[in-house]
């Protein structure tokens, strides 16, 4: 069985150094791996018996350092890039970097002796400063490996060398302080390049920082601490004992009614019960805590007394709360705005919903889409490449023309203007921003793979309760007795759909009386029909309630008169004991922004399908309303996939949009599956795009920015190749000076973060 492994990787500096350590870990026995440069991370999948010290060991051997990630205890964990170990070399090298550059380059500043004060100010340039390039080369090295870093450090300890070495014939041909202008040095060369590089790697960190920023905010809304209630028997010497370490008893609980028993937070006994503080980390699942109005609930769980109204804003972008009362779900990090409630702890640290969307967010940036995956396999042999034209530049300039200090000129300019360090930033950076302003959007992109999709899909199939209507369902008909009524609204009682709902408030609201016969009614052998209905024995009866076809199925003959069904309604269907008993009918209304979404998809160009299990009437009803003219109803579970199959069969590229366990198989299989955030976990798990609000316009929002996202990444990566590769050709015919080539590959690097940056503006 697989198991998946994150590594925290130190010493990567370009894309190469990522490349080779995907190269070095993949050739393990039954392991895959995506490292991600911009966030000094590796994802490893292990599919056979190494342990994480084998993978470990791979990544050393490879000369870089590796250790595994410990479990966060809400979530992934997010390293701030700090760039103080940078500023200090950057700064010195630039007060050093100015007076050798100023004097190098203006002819009437060569005072006698200039060479030396040169050479002087340049040695702690090209040692201290440029130590970081130096330092990832000999790792490289050591493994047996070059990289992008390796081209600097050869260029740096060329142009610096040549220059001493000079220096050392001056003196060896019999010239002491004032040294001939024959004797060419490049000091202003390597401090140039040291300079321009420190700043693109300033910059790159600056980067990492932005690019994870959405990810520590998402995290950042979580609650810091819980107010655990603990039971203390009076005899015992104090609240004290029940509270942990790092805990402390703010004070004596208030009595609330509800059975809380079988959770660590037992508050059954007779004891009286103390509010005791406890840092997030230490909650457990079945503890009881107390949320005052105005504080954040600390975790996912289930009210067990109280009733208030929820801010979930954070987690939907709806601004009214929700009322939640006893029973009801909440979810960490939302914010309690009136009564006090007392919450069990169903989930904790990394497996809470708020855990969840970040993780996801994170894992958005580890994959690469395919463009990237062969840059990786042209930036593996790039270097070697790069290092062979530099010999041949030398040696044609010093066989041909004689000049072999213009050739090594040359062929140093060679190795500076082709290192791209901008293509190790091209697609994590945008993927990382992307996935930053999706999150603050409340769209959670899977990975690059699902951007890909994107590109390719032509047809847009949308389920209609709760993608497209507010799966808010209202009864408006039935032609049940009130005593079959009341049997309906019991067996309803059983299942949390939209349908079941309708019945069971309508029951409530108008038919008490008759719904109160039945109120004790026992309920036994119940299960849900997926996609059909539900089915159950109450009170010794056979009772079974879906759409009329399901009926059907079972040999219960269904009498449906077409002009008895409102139009749009839900048809819901009732047998006793294999008697139809008559039908009852529910609608729900579109949700606000579903036509516009609806429009937004046709101007992108795509084809929209409704796919809904609900009759054709109430199907053709939503449809005709939103503008969509393809539509299939009465499918079941089953058949939603195979009409997904059958539109790629036609040569469709299909995405999916859905929210319940029905659909789970159906956004599985399309091309690109889209789920509601308000739907099922199986749903969302499915997905590869999760859009938080359930919006219908996101739907088409999602879509843009995975598009534009893809549309930066090639252009990145366009950029980081042509920009170096072309220039490379005029390096070695001598018409560029190191100096130049060092700032224009810095700017290539600054070129594609700012690139990326501008996702920061995507609405």
């Amino acid at each position: 069985m697989s198991r998946e492994v994150d590594l925290d990787i130190t010493g990567m500096t370009c894309a190469s150094c990522s490349a080779r350590i995907e190269k070095r870990l993949s050739r393990l026995d039954g392991v895959t791996a995506e490292v991600n440069l911009p966030l000094n991370t590796a994802h490893v999948v292990i599919d056979s018996d190494l342990t994480d010290g084998d993978v470990t060991a791979a990544v050393e051997k490879a000369g870089y350092g590796a250790s595994v990630r410990k479990a966060a205890s809400a979530g992934p964990e997010i390293v701030d890039y700090d760039p103080r170990h940078l500023r200090p070399r950057f700064i010195g090298s630039l007060i050093l970097a100015v007076p050798i550059i100023a004097v190098s380059m203006v002819m009437s500043w060569h005072f006698p002796g200039w060479q030396w004060v040169v050479g002087l100010l340049a040695l702690p340039v090209v040692t201290w400063g440029a130590w970081p390039f130096h330092s990832a080369a000999f790792k490289a090295a050591r493994g047996g490996s070059t990289t992008m870093d390796t081209l600097v450090s050869v260029g740096i300890i060329v142009a610096s060398g040549y220059s001493y070495a000079t220096l050392l014939r001056a003196v060896v041909d019999g010239h002491g302080w004032a040294i001939p202008g024959t004797y060419h040095v490049w000091f202003e060369a390597a401090a140039a390049i040291t300079v321009f590089l420190l700043i693109g790697k300033l910059t790159e960190d600056r980067a990492k920082n932005r690019a994870t920023a959405a990810l520590r905010k998402l995290l950042d809304l979580g609650a810091k601490s819980a107010t655990v209630l603990r039971s203390v028997d009076p005899g015992s010497p104090g609240a004290e004992a029940g509270a942990g370490e790092g805990s402390s008893v703010s004070g004596p609980g208030s009595p609330h009614s509800g059975d809380l028993s079988g959770h660590s937070g037992d508050l059954s006994g007779s004891g009286e019960r103390v509010e005791v503080q406890v840092p997030i980390a230490e909650l457990r699942v079945g503890d009881v805590f107390r949320v005052r109005p105005g504080e954040k609930i600390a975790t996912d769980g289930v009210i067990v007394a109280g009733h208030s109204a929820v801010d979930e804003a954070m987690l939907t972008g709806e601004s009214a709360p929700v009322e939640v009362g006893v029973g009801d779900t909440v979810t960490g990090a939302t914010i309690n705005t009136s009564g006090v409630l007392e919450v069990r702890a169903e989930r904790v640290g990394a497996e809470t919903t708020l855990a969840a969307m970040a993780d996801l967010v994170s894992r958005a940036q580890l994959g690469k889409p395919a463009v990237q995956r062969l840059a990786d396999r042209i930036s593996a042999v790039f270097v070697p490449i790069v290092f062979v034209i530099s010999v041949l530049t030398f040696l044609a300039w010093g066989l041909i023309s004689g000049d072999w200090a213009m050739g090594l000129h040359a062929a140093l300019t060679v190795l500076i203007i082709a290192c791209p360090c901008a293509l190790g930033l091209a697609t994590p950076t945008a993927l990382a921003v992307s996935s930053g302003r999706g999150s603050q959007l409340g769209i959670l992109v899977s990975g690059p793979e699902a951007l890909e999709s994107t590109r390719s899909i032509d047809t847009v199939v949308l389920d209609k309760t709760g993608t497209l209507t507010t799966g808010v369902m209202t009864l408006i008909g039935s032609q049940l007795s009130d005593a079959d009524f009341a049997v309906l609204a019991r067996l309803e009682e059983q299942s949390e759909h939209p349908v079941a709902r309708a019945i069971v408030e309508a029951s409530r609201a108008e038919r008490v009386t008759a719904g109160a016969a039945t109120a004790s009614a026992r309920v036994e052998d119940f299960a849900a029909i997926p996609g059909g209905g539900l089915e159950a024995r109450i009170d010794g009866r056979e009772v079974i309630a879906g759409r009329p076809d399901l009926l059907g199925e079972r040999g219960i003959t269904v009498d449906v008169a077409p002009d008895a069904v409102p139009a749009g309604a839900t048809i819901v269907a009732l047998a006793v004991d294999g008697d139809f008993r008559g039908l009852t009918f529910v609608a729900d209304e579109v949700r606000d922004g579903a036509a516009s979404a609806i429009s937004e998809l046709h101007r992108l160009g795509l084809r929209t399908v409704l796919l809904t299990g609900d009759n054709a009437s109430a199907a053709e009803a939503v449809a005709g309303k939103l503008g969509i003219t393809e539509v299939f109803a009465d499918v079941r579970p089953e058949g939603k996939i195979a009409v997904v199959d059958e539109l790629q069969a036609d040569g469709r590229s299909v995405a999916m949009v859905g929210d319940g366990i029905n659909d789970a198989a159906a956004l599985a299989g399309a091309d690109l599956g889209i789920a509601m955030g308000s739907g099922t976990d199986a749903a969302m798990a499915a997905s590869d795009i999760t859009m938080v609000r359930s919006d219908p316009r996101q739907i088409p929002q999602a879509i843009r920015l995975s598009r534009r996202t893809l549309g930066l990444i090639k252009g990145n990566l366009f950029w980081a190749f042509a920009y170096n590769t072309a220039a490379i050709p005029i390096a070695a015919a001598g018409l560029l000076s190191p100096m130049i080539a060092g700032a224009a590959m810095a700017f290539s690097s600054v070129f594609v973060i700012l690139n990326s940056l501008r996702l920061l503006r995507f609405r």
